[in-house]
């Protein structure tokens, strides 16, 4: 305590034992800035045993903190308390020493806030002892007194002198000014300072040894434990040594000869695999040349899977082979090579399969040829050969209508190639027959075309599925395998012994023999997959064919599936299943595109002879054979491919609204031309006519067949016989029906224009009734043909033809609408159109005919006068016109319709004559008068009543008499 004047509160920095250490800059460490430490540390809780604590040291503090090298007193505050050999370095933090934050106390604080609860209630409770030591209460009392004259700035727990509040309170500034000439006045301040904090730390290290005289006791007692400690711990070493000695003894007698057995036969083990990898190695030695072999006789999955093969046993089984560290690159050059090799054979095959003559009668060319390399290029995972195969289909078909072409032309005698040189031009000086064998024979060709192309497909698609197949049956044995494997791991025995003498296991040296003939199975599965050609398992033929370690053989055993290697081999090239069925979706649609190919090279060849407009100018005839051709082999393709191609049906509709459109307007023009030169007189049905009539009475709408042969000549016919009914035509009507019957002949050959044809017809219809309405009715035919007048007989010769025609058209009708399509039997509505329309016609022309007599009537009775002679003049005229009439129509209209007529006809006669007997105020009275008019009506109604036809007429003369009012 003497030198407390000279003592240091805080020791001298040392490389070793420093534990207060200078405050740096606190932007230049990564950890925060610590304050320092409280001038009398507690005691820790909890210490660490490596860490050395101020409880390490062996002399007093009041030692340890005064330096005895200073001599004396500096006046520099800093140099007295730290040394001359004071340096202001920086000192890296350590970084194994924790972060320590109060959220480290927070689960120690709330474990014992309640216990701390507890005990400041009882301190406030309970009293007191009697027999508490007076003299230690004043000797506590006293040390307490004595730290209450050290500042409560020093016990505060967050002291640190980096703080410039605290740093002033403790070293104010104004003892060290010596500005101002106060400079003796400052340096006793100084001391003074120096004085009062020397003695601050003199009563707090007098505190320090008390507390640690307290203590005294429980050093001695943790002394004398260790001495006790140190004998248990001799007694226990005596024990070790005699335990080892006997158990040196126990394994010199029991186990060192057992050992010796067992590493025996370890090594005789390791000696079989090595032996067996230099067989194995000689094996693989022989792999390239092995593979040139297979290469040259076109071997490539034989010659893949040997490659595979030794793939994986230089991947699993010669791993790390010095000798064989370029093998595995060589292999993968030569199996790149491989896939250019098939690339190339796939398409000399695709082009030497389908350039093949077409009358050869082999579907297939070498089937077992085009398997093995779809089998090399699935596994190589070459997908685009169908691209290859799809453009020399292109080529082939082109190929073939050339082919076809040349033929045809070479055997035309009037062609001359020299002056004639393009091919297309050639083909244009065909005729229709000569063109329709050449397109004939182009699409036979194409369909056997067709039918190479769907065997070839269909055995790739075979390929494909067999692979897609042995997939899925690979990989449900595969879980079958795992699900027995993991059943056979959960009932083996968990524990393991282990030789402890050189680190091995004892289950390898009992075991062995069992994992070798495992790992041989497992080979020899591989070795039999029936995808892997017989050459290829000989590089892992040799039953000893194991790995190093135990690790290498689960790998094996996993590898191999109870079914043997797939046929795909590496994991990374299999395909999946999605890929195998989508390239199974690819090849159907290559056999569709294929059809589409021979469909687009038909529609060229179609488009090329149509330039010159030879297609229209066909005859019904041609066109329709041309048609029954192309509907043929379109619906040959869709039988052999499975999907009907569109382009050339839909050049086959273009040609046949083409020829619609021709048939239609030659047959108007036609029409127009009978009307205009028709002079609307009876005409001569010939035999033919009848027969076709009779035809359709048949249900047979369609052209008779021109009899082969002399056939005997029938007459004409005055009338034309309808299913009893006979009518009295004109020819153009008869030649109207004929040209009816081919436009349903026409929708029979051709069914694709059945709603052009029906809309055309229509249009013929109806401008045959619009036509003729004009020529008779309308009286155009005094103009266009030169008749003098439109008599009573051209009416009603007209009337009959239209009879005729509306007669036939619910034949029509019918015949049309067993051809359309439900949701095209709108289109129908065009035939109650027409009825409508002509019987509107007919019945306008039996108005004309009753107007005509109608004038006439009112013309002759106008001069009528009741006198002798009877019967009157005008009434011999009426019933001379009532006859010619008569005489007119009745050859031409039915009965029926001759007494309707005649009865409109009477009720105009009974009208005009009423008329004129009120004009004449004759009325029936019985008078003269009355006598000859009635004497007159019944000459009228005699001379009625004795034409033919008209004896039941009822005319009810007694109309004419107004009746009495």
């Amino acid at each position: 305590m003497a030198s407390s004047h000279s003592s240091s509160p805080v020791p001298q920095g040392s490389s070793r034992d420093v534990f207060f250490k200078k405050e740096v800059d606190p932007t230049k460490h990564i950890r925060p800035v610590q304050s320092l430490p409280d001038v009398c540390p507690k005691e820790p809780t909890v210490t660490d045993q490596h860490r050395w604590t101020i409880y390490h040291s062996k002399v007093n503090l009041p030692a340890a903190l005064n330096d005895p090298r200073l001599a004396k007193r500096e006046s520099d505050f800093f140099t007295k308390t730290w040394g001359l050999d004071f340096v202001d370095t920086e000192v890296i933090p350590s970084f194994y020493l924790p972060q320590i934050s109060k959220e480290h106390f927070t689960v120690y604080q709330q474990e014992i806030s309640q216990k701390e609860k507890t005990h400041e209630r009882c301190k406030n409770i309970c009293p007191p002892k009697d027999n508490f030591d007076r003299t230690l209460l004043h000797t506590h009392d006293k040390s307490r007194t004595d730290l209450e004259q050290v500042p409560k700035i020093f016990m505060k727990p967050d002291f640190a002198l980096d703080d410039s509040l605290t740093f002033n309170s403790v070293l104010p500034w104004s003892h060290f000014n010596t500005a101002g000439g106060k400079g003796n006045r400052d340096a006793a301040s100084s001391k003074l300072l120096q004085e009062k904090l020397s003695h601050y730390l003199d009563i707090v290290e007098v505190n320090i040894a008390h507390q640690i005289s307290l203590r005294s006791e429980a050093f001695f007692h943790a002394m004398t434990s260790q001495h006790e400690l140190q004998d248990y711990l001799k007694k226990t070493s005596q024990a070790v040594k005699m335990l080892r000695d006997k158990i040196a003894q126990i394994d010199k007698v029991m186990c060192e000869g057992s050992l010796h057995i067992l590493r025996l036969a370890l090594t005789r083990n390791n000696c079989v695999k090595v032996y067996n990898k230099l067989k194995l190695m000689a094996t693989v030695h022989q792999t390239q040349p092995t593979v040139q072999v297979l290469l040259s006789t076109s071997e490539f999955v034989g010659a893949l899977d040997l490659i595979a093969t030794t793939q994986e046993v230089l991947q699993q089984e010669l791993q790390g082979i010095h000798s064989f560290r370029h093998l595995g690159s060589q292999l993968c050059e030569l199996e790149k090579l491989i896939d250019k090799m098939m690339i190339a054979e796939f398409s000399t095959y695709s082009h030497s399969d389908l350039n093949r003559p077409l009358d050869d009668d082999c579907q297939i060319l070498e089937e077992e040829r085009l398997v093995s390399l779809v089998f090399g290029l699935l596994k190589q995972r070459k997908l685009n050969f169908l691209e290859i195969y799809s453009e020399e289909m292109i080529i082939t078909a082109k190929n073939i209508i050339k082919q076809c072409v040349i033929n045809k032309v070479s055997q035309i005698e009037e062609i001359d190639t020299d002056v004639i040189v393009k091919l297309a031009d050639q083909m244009r000086m065909l005729n229709f027959p000569q063109w329709f064998d050449l397109l004939k024979d182009i699409f036979s060709k194409f369909t056997i075309f067709l039918q190479r192309v769907k065997a070839t497909l269909n055995i790739i698609h075979s390929v494909v599925l067999s692979v897609l197949d042995k997939n899925r049956r690979t990989r449900e044995l595969e879980e079958i395998s795992q699900q027995k494997n993991a059943a056979k791991d959960n009932s083996l025995d968990t524990e393991v012994a282990y030789l402890i003498h050189e680190g091995l296991f004892i289950s390898d040296a009992f075991n062995e023999s069992e994992l070798t003939p495992i790992a041989i199975d497992t080979t020899s599965q591989r070795n039999a997959s029936p995808n892997s050609e017989p050459c290829s398992s000989d590089s892992v033929s040799e039953p000893e064919c194991t790995t190093d370690s135990s690790s290498s053989k689960e790998q094996t055993s996993s590898s191999a599936t109870p079914g043997g290697v797939d046929m795909m081999g590496n994991e990374d090239m299999k395909l999946t299943d999605l890929e195998l069925e989508k390239l199974a979706n690819n090849i159907q649609e290559l056999l569709y595109s294929a059809s589409d190919i021979c469909h687009d090279r038909a529609v060229k060849f179609l488009m090329s002879r149509a330039k010159d407009g030879f297609l229209e100018k066909l005859n019904s005839t041609e066109f329709i054979t041309l048609s029954r051709l192309m509907e043929t082999f379109i619906l040959d393709t869709e039988h052999i491919c499975g999907r009907k191609s569109m382009s050339l049906l839909g050049a086959l509709q273009s040609q046949a609204n083409k020829f619609v459109n021709r048939f239609h307007e030659e047959r108007k023009t036609k029409l127009s031309l009978l009307l205009d030169n028709e002079r609307w007189k009876q005409a001569d049905v010939p035999a033919e006519f009848q027969d076709l009539v009779d035809s359709i009475s048949d249900g047979k709408i369609a052209l008779p067949e021109k009899k082969s042969g002399v056939t005997e000549e029938r007459k004409p016919a005055e009338v034309l016989i309808v299913e009893g009914q006979q009518y009295a035509v004109v020819g153009t009507v008869l030649l109207l029906i004929r040209i009816i019957l081919e436009y349903c002949q026409c929708v029979d050959n051709i069914p694709s224009v059945t709603t052009d044809m029906l809309t055309r017809l229509s249009d013929l219809l109806k401008y045959f009734n619009s036509r003729s309405c004009q020529l008779v009715l309308g009286a155009g035919a005094l103009q266009v043909v030169g008749l003098k007048t439109i008599t009573t007989k051209n009416l009603a010769l007209s009337s009959r033809c239209l009879q005729l025609i509306v007669h036939y058209i619910p034949v029509i009708r019918a015949h049309f609408e067993a051809r359309l399509q439900p949701k095209q039997y709108s289109m129908l509505r065009h035939f109650d159109h027409i009825t409508k329309d002509y019987h509107d016609h007919i019945a306008e022309i039996s108005a004309k005919l009753v107007a005509i007599m109608d004038s006439l009537f009112d013309k002759l009775l106008s001069k009528y006068e009741v006198k002798a002679p009877v019967p009157s003049a005008c009434f011999r005229n009426i019933c001379k016109q009532m006859a010619k009439m008569h005489e007119a129509i009745f050859d031409l209209l039915p009965e029926e319709q001759t007494q309707m007529l005649f009865l409109r006809i009477n009720a105009s006669y009974k009208l005009h004559l009423k008329k004129q007997l009120s004009h004449l105020n004759v009325i029936n009275d019985g008078g003269p008068q009355n006598g000859l008019v009635t004497a007159d009506v019944a000459f009228y109604t005699g001379n009625l009543q004795a034409l033919k036809g008209l004896k039941d007429l009822d005319l009810n003369m007694s109309e004419i008499w107004e009746q009495k009012r």
